[in-house]
């Protein structure tokens, strides 16, 4: 199983976007400071997340959260 998922820094309420395997795993090594990209706007809530059963399908999900629709479709979210 795979997951695309959304944190919100608690900091400044940036938004970051990723995927995984272990999305319990994942998001503690975000809390923990493990991940260089995120480790220094914690504490990160995750605000958003969504299965897949298919890798690309994850990673093209994740590609288009990234993107300026994804963003603003988002925005529209209230994420």
């Amino acid at each position: 199983m795979f997951h695309v998922y959304i944190l919100r820094s608690e900091k400044d309420e940036k938004r970051y976007v990723g995927f995984t395997t272990n999305l319990e795993r994942r998001l503690s090594e975000h809390q923990t400071g493990c991940v260089t990209s995120t480790k220094n706007y914690r504490p990160l809530q995750l605000i958003h997340s969504e299965e897949f059963f298919n890798k690309l399908e994850t990673e093209q999900r994740e590609k288009f959260f990234k993107s300026g629709k994804g963003r603003t479709q988002l925005k529209e979210m209230g994420l």
